[in-house]
């Protein structure tokens, strides 16, 4: 591949790339403006973006982006009218400083600057040359793509998911009746979900075909399944033992009878009281070790109120982390709810169950 200078290209473009979205900054050949856009991270979005850049400059067309490999590269790579040049992101992070002596950054301006130091520097960057497959699949280090079918991946459900199907292409060849008694087999049986999982799974697009990804992609994620079962198991041994060990203690009927504890929060209560009670002369004594507490600094006429920074971080989680507000029924009861309504007891946002006042 000749260099920058000796080519002509239709338009340049610089890409700030982040997980969720891309922002992109545009500038044709031979015109000082400059256009900005932001895309999603989706393959169709990425490929629709490409497709608009084709039917309105042509080709060939120069893009800058801090990466040599990754999802967003593998997208761009499909289409042959377009040219990548890696900025090494040390270069562009220096580049930025040089201009925002005070370290301000932001996506939009990041993607200009990649695109001002290609079209300011050009004899600097070499387009990005793919290596055989073989040799991708050396050095492949893209993690897997996410799947966006299930809202919980630390199950069995998951696990077995990515087990049978581990490509989006072995995915999509099982028949409906399959995947229809694989989730039914699960316990899952919700026909709305189920139906909203088939229909993703037949319009989703592959990030790539390349073999030197798709192979050392697929043996990865095979690998964190394996690690994430062995979590999972050491998991419920340790929630077995947990119950067991507070049964014993002379306190467990008077936190297991707070509502909405749970057999997950309520333990975690048990051991932040603890039995030495003198410990603590009075609620606000445990608010602030705890954490909880707000630090209030006074100066002068400034007052600043923040976060308290030295105390135990697992006890803090324990009271910021309570559970949801049960929700009502006609009759005035809270619904009852089975495994997975106690597993979100965990993981649901703060709750002002167990807020201190």
């Amino acid at each position: 591949m000749a260099p920058l200078s000796n080519q002509h290209f239709k338009a340049f473009v610089g890409i700030d790339w982040a997980d969720t979205k891309h922002d992109i900054c545009l500038q044709q050949a031979g015109d000082d403006r400059r256009e900005f856009d932001c895309i999603a991270h989706q393959v169709t979005r990425i490929a629709e973006w490409a497709k608009a850049l084709h039917q309105r400059f042509g080709g060939p067309i120069a893009i800058a982006l801090e990466l040599a490999r990754g999802p967003i590269v593998s997208v761009l790579q499909k289409h042959a009218f377009l040219t990548l040049f890696p900025i090494n992101p040390s270069m562009l992070a220096k580049y930025r400083e040089a201009f925002k002596p005070s370290r301000a950054k932001d996506d939009p301006t990041d993607a200009e600057l990649a695109l001002d130091l290609l079209l300011r520097h050009p004899e600097r960057f070499s387009a990005l040359r793919p290596q055989s497959a073989g040799m991708r699949s050396l050095l492949s280090l893209i993690e897997p793509q996410t799947l966006e079918w299930f809202e919980d991946i630390d199950t069995v459900l998951f696990c077995d998911f990515l087990t049978r199907w581990s490509t989006l292409p072995a995915v999509r060849r099982a028949s409906r009746k399959t995947l229809e008694t694989f989730f039914h087999v699960h316990n899952c049986r919700r026909a709305k979900l189920i139906e909203e999982r088939l229909q993703s799974i037949r319009c989703a697009v592959p990030l790539t075909d390349d073999p030197g990804i798709v192979a050392p992609h697929r043996l990865l994620a095979l690998m964190l399944v394996a690690q994430l079962r062995t979590a999972l198991a050491a998991i419920d041994v340790f929630d077995k033992e947990i119950a067991a060990v507070a049964r014993t203690l002379p306190d467990f009927g008077l936190f297991d009878s707070l509502p909405g504890a749970g057999p997950h929060l309520m333990p975690r209560l048990l051991a932040a009281f603890g039995e030495q009670r003198d410990r603590f002369q009075g609620a606000d004594e445990l608010q602030k070790y705890s954490g909880i507490a707000p630090v209030t600094e006074r100066s002068g006429k400034k007052c600043w109120v923040h976060w308290r920074w030295q105390c135990p971080t697992f006890l803090r989680q324990t009271f910021v982390d309570g559970p949801p507000r049960p929700s009502t029924n006609r009759s005035g009861r809270a619904p009852i709810t089975g495994n997975s309504g106690r597993r979100a007891a965990r993981i649901r946002p703060p709750s002002g169950h167990w807020r201190s006042s």
